[in-house]
């Protein structure tokens, strides 16, 4: 699933009224909504338990990633409606669209989540706090932002052709092979689309406690009908992969989606990973030597050790089909470290993918590039709720 088309919420306004009040109590509901976004899930799960067992990512919600996230993009969409200096967050709609049409998320659902939202914001600021008005400001920043993420969303739908939440597919494991020490590649067989390079699916297991919990997955190759994905042991997910899935058995994915995608260009490439952020890297390579892409590149991997690194003998196999296409490893237990300094990449287009902290150092190593050695564009992926990326 994918569209050219972006979320865009520049031309969305609130009534003045409403803006005076979002501006007052945004500093406010920005110091307590890490505690409302908490509130939140308590209530949503305490009111609909099934959404924390069968949609939820329950580690996310253990380790508190998932509210953080939720805080971090409320407050980003208030002050950018009410600060017409602060960037429009398309990024950050295409991210959250695109994993909720991997989820199957429909539009009914939008409206849980508001009354269980808004009912965590009166029980945290007090009703003397949020009163009629305040309420019925902060209303509209929600659906707002609803509306938008719901626009897009159906149109995401309508790419694959398919009804809103119609994404899951009963696919069978006709391969599993081990990658590293911590990785095993699966691939899947069923009813699937064609994904895009660079894009996940969803993949849904049945734990022992009947619960059915989805993580997402990057799809590191494909044939027609087949998705190959690579698991890294952690997570419940994925250790009920490594432990109890095998050749023959049958497990759920969704069709592809995923907004870091490989644009066609002719500017250079610049890939940008770590650990098994390695992915979707790998598939945009495959693709790229599928099609006999002449694009000059460069892909830069930083990773444990040797052993740890994943697709590592995969990549030297594609790089044999790619000869405009170089690539770097830097290993941790060799005291080595990914220099982004040493490598032009003016003009260049750069993806990245890897988790938080990889990610945050990256860009901000790239911010410090002065103007004649910028790239041109900077996209990311991040495997896990992106709360820090926001602010």
């Amino acid at each position: 699933m994918f569209i050219t088309d972006q979320p865009t919420a520049r031309d969305r306004k609130l009534t003045p009224e409403h803006e005076e009040i979002i501006k007052a109590t945004l500093p406010a509901v920005g110091a307590n909504i890490g505690e409302i976004a908490q509130t939140f899930y308590r209530t949503m799960f305490g009111n609909h338990p099934e959404l924390l067992r069968n949609t939820f990512n329950r580690g996310n919600q253990k380790s508190g990633e998932q509210q953080k996230a939720l805080a971090a993009s409320v407050a980003t969409f208030a002050s950018m409606l009410v600060d017409p200096n602060a960037p429009d967050p398309i990024d950050l709609l295409a991210r959250i669209g695109h994993k909720h049409v991997s989820l199957g998320i429909t539009e009914d659902q939008y409206q849980v989540v508001y009354e269980n939202l808004f009912a965590a914001i009166v029980e945290v600021l007090g009703a003397d706090v949020v009163t009629e008005d305040v309420a019925a400001a902060w209303s509209q920043v929600y659906w707002i932002m609803a509306d938008v993420l719901i626009t897009f969303e159906k149109k995401l739908y309508a790419s694959d052709n398919v009804k809103p939440g119609d994404v899951f597919r009963e696919v069978k494991v006709i391969e599993k092979e081990v990658l590293s020490g911590n990785v095993t590649s699966y691939t899947l067989e069923g009813d699937l689309t064609k994904p895009l390079p660079g894009q996940y699916t969803s993949i849904g297991v049945v734990l022992e406690d009947g619960a059915r919990q989805l993580r997402q997955y990057s799809i590191i190759a494909q044939q027609p009908g087949q998705y190959t994905i690579a698991v890294e042991t952690e997570g419940e997910v994925s250790t009920h992969l490594r432990e109890k899935v095998e050749v023959g058995d049958t497990i759920q994915a969704t069709l592809a989606a995923g907004d870091l995608v490989l644009e066609e260009g002719d500017a250079p490439l610049v890939l940008v990973s770590s650990g098994i952020g390695s992915t979707p890297m790998v598939g945009m390579l495959a693709y790229m030597a599928r099609v006999g892409a002449q694009r000059e590149a460069i892909y830069l991997h930083a990773d444990e050790s040797e052993g740890n690194h994943a697709q590592r003998g995969q990549t030297t196999a594609l790089l044999e089909r790619l000869p405009k296409v170089r690539a770097e490893a830097t290993y941790r237990e060799s005291g080595e470290r990914l220099d982004l300094n040493k490598h032009d990449l003016k003009g260049a287009d750069v993806y990245l993918c890897g988790g938080n902290s990889f990610l945050k150092s990256v860009r901000e190593d790239l911010s410090k590039l002065p103007a004649e050695k910028a790239p041109k564009s900077v996209r990311f992926e991040l495997f896990s709720p992106n709360d820090w990326l926001l602010g």
